[in-house]
């Protein structure tokens, strides 16, 4: 089986052309053993490039632990470069579909090559039982999540998928490695959830570490990048237009007054290429 390794900020997943060959079996299994960072090609997970009768192509992506996940930011970007750079369509404007969503994006090329992408991530989803989250509230914003050992103050917003914000005054290891797993399978997030932890610079720029659910600490995340501004926005704590600061480069956001969407900007690169064996 091809494949090639791609990331956007750090986050790094292992894509296959199923437009050039077939969807591989036992995808869950494949998707542990190859992104294993020790005993496989090492990534955050596997996205499948597949053919869409109703877009450009189809993302299929599958977590480290080889659950499935119905958005990546990231990852999105990276297909829509896979996409134009190996001429599956070769157009600046480009739809990709993930679980049934439809979602417009916007290359920028340089030398015959895409090098950056804007995603319309369309509109956040923030009724708690849309998300889903058991808390009770509408929104679900600096809402109190009881913890064994502390209690944190939340926001909570879907993307696509879920994600539980968490504005701190400082960013460590302890702090994302301890409470991050406890909150991605907290009971009151029936699905799991992805936590994010956000240190406020000023109203345009924040930093953030992330815990995604299914894959443990990424370098970046870009549907929680989205969240994160979306939940800046209801809790008061940062403008509309905001640059996120991750572990593995910055991401640009916006989330539209006008029609309500999250716009998306962040590289996209292709790292290497090779063959899986089986």
């Amino acid at each position: 089986m091809k494949f090639t390794k791609m990331q956007g900020a750090g986050n790094d997943y292992i894509y296959v052309d199923c437009f050039a060959q077939p969807v591989p079996e036992n995808v869950p299994d494949l998707a542990r053993a190859i992104s294993d960072r020790h005993f496989g090609v090492g990534g955050d997970g596997l996205i499948l490039i597949c053919p869409s009768e109703n877009a450009d192509a189809e993302m299929r992506m599958f977590n480290a632990d080889g659950s499935s996940s119905e958005m990546c930011g990231n990852g999105i970007r990276c297909v829509a470069k896979y996409v134009y750079d190996h001429d599956l369509a070769r157009r600046e404007n480009l739809k990709i579909e993930s679980a049934g969503k439809i979602l417009d994006l916007e290359l920028s090329v340089q030398n015959g090559l895409v090098e950056k992408v804007r995603v319309d991530m369309g509109e956040p989803i923030l009724q708690a039982e849309k998300i889903p989250t058991t808390l009770s509230s509408n929104p679900v914003a600096d809402t109190t999540l009881a913890l064994p050992d502390c209690n944190l103050q939340v926001t909570c917003v879907s993307m696509g998928n879920p994600h539980c914000v968490a504005f701190v005054q400082g960013l460590d290891d302890a702090l994302v490695h301890t409470l991050g797993p406890r909150i991605e399978n907290d009971r009151h997030f029936p699905l799991r959830v992805n936590a994010e932890f956000v240190e406020v610079i000023n109203k345009n720029e924040v930093r953030q570490r992330t815990w995604e659910r299914g894959s443990g600490e990424t370098l970046a995340c870009g549907t929680g990048a989205s969240a994160v501004c979306v939940a800046g926005v209801l809790t008061g704590r940062t403008e509309r237009r905001v640059t996120v600061h991750l572990l593995g480069g910055d991401l640009d956001l916006e989330w539209d007054e006008t029609n309500n969407h999250v716009f998306m900007t962040g590289p996209a690169k292709e790292v290497f290429s090779g063959e899986w064996p089986g």
